[in-house]
This record gives structure tokens, C-alpha cells and sequence, in this order.
């Protein structure tokens, strides 16, 4: 029980001295009592009296209560409310009554903490003032527990709100391969390669079996020398000494997967991996099964390749999404439209889970956008810088007595072909060699007359072949012979990490409608072509030499980067800047994977009408001289007609 002393009246004093005091003595006293009583109620109503409008302002002598004590802090309000109140004068002598400073009776206070600059941020205001001591008077005391509460209750949401504000970021199991780039003192930061290693079903024993890898032809005579085949003779004199084998054109699978072994920056631990690569000889697999076997054996090890991958680790940090790996043929043929025994190919590129992954191709779908093309393999493959540049000399100082050249063969059986009228506008022109590719002419298969011709022209005339693209086209560059192209889908669309998005620099376009109706003569648009323009073109072309062949895969080349160097380096930016959108949730929503070729060529987000439209429209009507998906399916089954020559 709590003392409280009252202070003696001033008729104790009379009695106690035993007559009436001093007038001035009383005057004092009254004068001492008047001003503390002042004191007091101004005190109490003026400074403790809590403001329902503003908020309490802290008192300099209250201790802050920690964040950590909110809870004790309201739990303790119930105990304050129950308190019995001090006794009280009777009603109408209800004044305050002093109390000797020293004795005073401490009140019950609350502290409201200061909010802290979080919870400013997401109120959206100005900072807060600090928190003021409430005191809780006798008959103010419930009013005062329950604006606590709401004040608690108010502090608790916007806490909340705060705290997931505050949240920490979310953590990707890639993010420790995304800081590899910043280790200024790792050359192979941001670009180390995890190499899965499947059962050899998958690759190796497809070349301990190459025979059955193609029906036209013996494959294993191409799988010498890490599959860049035997070794050219140079009897004519149009290669080099060193470098050149007489390649097979869809021999990308081997000559890649040997590459990858060279590579300076692979790893064994995948979680620094920049990719993963799938050593999956996918263009071998389907090569032996097209014809004759039904599609649950042509599906066959594809989905086992898939059930492989799902089981591994590797597979679940991004659903496969950082995985690639190699099919050395045109897409059409990993593309099986249906199910039907008679239609062509494989669905592999259409499996769920292999959609997550990028599949590199000689040829890619302008329609999808998980397969990207990368160069056919040519015959040169150096093995040192010097090799490249010699030959890059080589090919700038030789003479060129013909304007343009073609070597192919017509397609009677197409009615969009314009392989005839090339074939002639080429005979009856005075300034074009002509090289007629059919099963009869021996000429045409021989790598050494092929090149000669590309050597002696400045352009050489490349229209699609079966399919949208042509290894002659690469041969041809090769030679320092400016390519000239009549469908985009031939090379603008398909090679943009390895030929310039600005495709005038190093060839020309001719849309091959005006030629297929006689009203295009290509040789007035080449001879109008100004000499210095084709200077500049031709040695355009000479320099993209490194980026469109694939160097020996027993050596490394050191300041040069070939057709591998750029294939995995264009693959390691596609998936860092998907990790990097995904952390920073930007990933394209609005991607239409049907106007994938715009997105490649371009190199945008954000895509409308193109010129090239009614060259990529589906469906494609024939009387445009366009393709649609079965008729590059029916042409990538053609394709094997003359696969038997080596040449398309």
C-alpha cells in the first residue's frame, strides 16, 4: 500500500505557536500552494494528457522499450487495466491532492517504439515522430489500454506489410555460376561447360556401328580423324598444304562433341557450369532409322535420353532450360509433324522436356525457338592461326575471271524452284561458269573442281536447296566467293551468330519471285554492282572465314575463334541472360514462338510487320513461292535423294 502524506494546514501551525502567525507567512504559503497546484493540473492536462488526434511525443526520461518486447508490452495491458484505482476524495471536495516530489507514485506507462524507416517507406510518409510515454490515469485507464491495442494492432499489419518489403531475394541454385563472370583472376569465369556423361548408347557405339548410319552411304570412312574424314590430295593445287579432309556434310555431331574435349573451360562441377552440354549424337540416331523402321524405333532413343536427363540433378536447377546439345542435320528432320508411320523424321525437338533445351543444327525452324542453326562443316579444318591466315591471303590475291557461277542440279519435280532458270541464265551468259550437279556429272562430287570454280568467281549463286540452306554456301565463302542468296531463310535468318545481321555487307539479295518469272536477269544486277562496293564485299567475306569452319578438333586455334568457339559462346549469353531475367523476373511473356527468325534476326524484344513476311507466312501458299512445315518435311526427305553425291 502505497504512503501518501498530507500536507499539514495552516491551522495546525496556528495551534502549534499558539496564536495567529504573521500575515506575511500566510501570504507566502498561499502563494507556494496557488503555483504548485498550477503546476500540477498543467502538468497532468497539458503535457501527460494523451492527444487523440496527434501522435505522443517522447518524453527524454523514458526508457525505449525494445522491438523484441512488443509482446510482453501488450500483455501487460490487462494487468494495468485491473489495477485498483487510488482512493479519491469525495465528490465535492474533488481536488488533487499534492504529493511531496520525492514520493510522488511513478505512473503506469506505455512506450510506443519508433517505427523504423521500413514501415515509413511502405506507408508512404514522412518519418515519424518518436513515441511518447502515456500516462494512465483512474478513470482514463481503459480508454487508454484499448488505443494501445489498436496502435499495436496497427504497427503489427504494417509490420507485415514491411516485412515483405524486407524479404530477402530469392536464391537460384545458378547464382553461384553467375558470379564465376565477376572473378576478374578466373579466365574461365562465366564460361566454364559441364559435360553430362551418358552411356555410350547415346554416342560412342553409334560409331562402333557407323556403317548402318546412313542408307546411301559408308559413314565410316568419315569418322577417321575425329570425324573431319580422310585427308584431301591437293594434285591441282587449289587447297593448301595442311588442313583439308574431305568432310561429310552432316558430320557436325562428332566434329562438335571432339571439340567440346578441347575446350579450355569444362568442368566437373555443374553448379559454376555457364551450360550443360548433352553429348547425344542426335543427327546420326535419326540418320539410321528414316527409312524402313516405324516411329516407336525412330522415337526410341530420344526418350531414353530424356528419362536419362530428368533423373539428374543437372536437369532439375533449371528444368533443362541451361542444356544443349548437337544434331548435324536440318531441323525438319527431329520435327515428325504426326504419328503416322509414313510421315518423316523423329519428335524429338517437340518432346516437352526437350523443348526446354537448344538443339543446334545445320538448318533451323524460322517457326521454333529451341533449335539454332550453326555453319555446315566444310573441307578446311586448321589446325594453327597461321593455316587461316595464309589462306585468307591466298584467297584475297587471286585472280577472278568470272562474274558468278552455279553449281547444283535443277529440280524438275518442284514447281518453286528456280534451279532451272538459274541453270539458264548461267548457260547463256558470257560471264558465268556453270557446274552441273546431276548423278551423272563426277565433276560436281569432287570437292577440289568445286572449290576451283568458287575460287575463280566473285559471287556464286546459292538457291535453296531441298531445303532452305546449302553447304555450298559455305564452300563458297570459303573460296572468297560472295554468296548471292534468293530466300532469306537461307542464311539471314538461319546464321545470325555467325554471319553479320546486316547481310548486305557480304552478299547480295536477289527475291527469287522476279526470277522465278523471267522478269530478273542476275547477271545486269551483279554487273551493276560498283567495283569497289565488290572489293569491300569480297573482303568481308575473306574475314568471316575463321567464324564458318570448325578447326581441327586434335588442336586449338589461339587468337582465332571458329564456328565452335561462337556456336558455345552465342549458347553461354543465351542462357546467363535468362538466368539473369528469371532472378530479375523479366522474362519475355509475350514471346511468339512463331515469329522466332524475327527475334533471332532483329535481336529485339519487340517485333512487327517485316519485309519478309510473306517468305515465313503460315500457311504458305505455293503460288508465293513460300514453305510451310510439310513441305519442308517432304523436302527434307527428298534430300536424301542426293545425299548419295554429297552434295546439295
Amino acid at each position: 500500500m502505497r504512503r501518501r502524506s498530507v500536507l499539514p494546514s495552516h491551522h495546525d501551525d496556528a495551534e502549534k505557536g499558539g496564536g495567529k502567525p504573521p500575515q506575511s507567512r500566510l501570504c507566502f504559503l498561499a502563494t507556494l500552494c496557488v503555483m504548485f497546484w498550477v503546476l500540477i493540473f498543467y502538468f497532468h492536462f497539458s503535457v501527460l494528457a494523451p492527444d487523440a488526434d496527434a501522435q505522443p511525443v517522447a518524453v527524454a526520461t523514458q526508457a525505449r522499450i525494445a522491438r523484441a518486447d512488443l509482446p510482453d508490452r501488450v500483455s501487460s495491458v490487462p494487468a494495468l487495466a485491473s489495477e485498483p484505482p487510488p482512493a479519491t476524495l469525495p465528490k465535492e471536495e474533488k481536488e488533487p491532492v499534492a504529493l511531496p516530489k520525492e514520493e510522488e507514485p511513478v505512473p503506469a506507462v506505455l512506450h510506443q517504439e519508433e517505427p523504423p524507416a521500413a514501415v515509413s517507406t511502405v506507408a508512404g510518409q514522412e518519418e515519424a515522430p518518436a513515441a511518447a510515454s502515456t500516462v494512465v490515469g483512474p478513470e482514463e485507464a481503459p480508454a487508454a489500454v484499448s488505443n494501445v491495442v489498436v496502435q499495436e494492432e496497427a504497427r503489427a499489419a504494417v509490420s507485415t506489410v514491411a516485412g515483405q518489403e524486407e524479404a530477402p531475394p530469392k536464391e537460384y541454385p545458378f547464382q553461384r555460376a553467375l558470379k564465376t563472370a565477376e572473378n576478374a583472376s578466373d579466365p574461365c569465369g562465366g564460361r566454364y561447360i559441364y559435360v553430362h556423361e551418358l552411356p555410350p548408347r547415346f554416342n560412342e557405339d553409334m560409331l562402333r556401328e557407323c556403317q548402318r548410319l546412313s542408307l546411301w552411304t559408308n559413314m565410316c570412312k568419315f569418322m577417321i580423324n575425329d570425324g573431319l574424314g580422310p585427308p584431301l590430295s591437293n594434285e591441282d593445287g587449289v587447297f593448301s598444304n595442311d588442313g583439308w579432309y574431305a568432310t561429310n556434310q552432316f558430320a557436325v555431331d562428332v566434329i562438335f562433341g571432339n571439340r567440346m574435349k578441347q575446350y579450355e573451360c569444362l568442368t566437373k562441377d555443374s553448379s559454376i557450369a555457364a551450360a550443360v552440354f548433352v553429348p547425344f549424337y542426335a543427327g546420326f540416331d535419326v540418320a539410321r532409322y528414316l527409312w524402313g523402321y516405324n516411329i516407336t524405333m525412330r522415337d526410341a532413343a530420344p526418350h531414353d535420353l530424356v528419362d536419362w536427363l530428368r533423373k539428374r540433378p543437372e536437369w532439375n536447377v533449371m528444368g533443362g532450360r541451361d542444356h544443349f546439345l548437337v544434331g548435324g542435320r536440318i531441323a525438319w528432320d527431329f520435327r515428325r509433324l504426326t504419328d503416322e508411320e509414313s510421315d518423316w523424321g523423329n519428335n524429338l525437338l517437340f518432346m516437352p522436356a526437350a523443348k526446354n533445351m537448344s538443339m543446334l543444327v545445320v538448318e533451323s525452324s524460322p517457326w521454333n525457338g529451341n533449335d539454332f542453326a550453326v555453319p555446315y562443316p566444310t573441307y578446311f579444318h586448321p589446325a594453327k592461326d597461321e593455316d587461316v591466315f595464309l589462306w585468307q591471303d591466298r584467297m584475297r590475291s587471286l585472280e577472278r575471271p568470272w562474274l558468278f557461277s552455279f553449281a547444283g542440279a535443277p529440280r524438275p519435280g518442284d514447281p518453286m524452284s528456280i534451279r532451272g532458270q538459274l541453270i539458264d541464265q548461267c548457260r547463256t551468259s558470257n560471264y558465268c561458269k556453270l557446274l552441273e550437279c546431276d548423278l551423272g556429272e563426277s565433276k560436281c562430287h569432287s570437292p577440289s573442281a568445286i572449290m576451283k570454280m568458287f575460287q575463280s568467281s566473285l559471287f556464286c549463286l546459292q538457291p535453296q536447296g531441298d531445303s532452305y540452306t546449302r553447304r555450298s554456301a559455305f564452300d563458297s565463302m570459303l573460296a572468297g566467293c560472295i554468296p548471292v542468296f534468293f530466300h532469306p531463310g537461307s542464311a539471314y535468318v538461319q546464321y545470325t551468330w555467325h554471319l553479320p545481321k546486316n547481310y548486305t555487307r557480304y552478299s547480295v539479295f536477289i527475291p527469287e519471285g522476279g526470277v522465278r518469272s523471267g522478269n530478273v536477269s542476275v547477271e545486269e544486277i551483279l554487273r551493276s554492282i560498283h567495283p569497289d562496293v565488290v572489293k569491300q564485299m569480297r573482303e568481308e567475306v575473306i574475314n568471316l572465314i575463321p567464324k564458318v569452319i570448325y578447326a581441327d578438333p586434335r588442336s586449338k586455334l589461339e587468337t582465332l575463334k571458329d564456328a565452335f568457339d561462337v556456336s558455345v559462346s552465342a549458347i553461354i549469353n543465351k542462357v546467363t541472360q535468362l538466368r539473369r531475367d528469371i532472378i530479375s523476373d523479366s522474362e519475355d511473356k509475350d514471346f511468339i514462338e512463331e515469329n522466332s527468325w524475327k527475334y533471332e534476326l532483329l535481336g529485339q524484344r519487340t517485333i512487327g510487320p517485316h519485309e519478309w513476311d510473306p517468305f515465313f507466312s503460315k500457311p504458305k501458299p505455293k503460288d508465293m513461292g513460300a514453305d510451310s512445315g510439310n513441305s519442308s518435311a517432304e523436302a527434307a526427305k527428298n534430300s536424301w535423294k542426293i545425299e548419295r553425291g554429297d552434295q546439295n
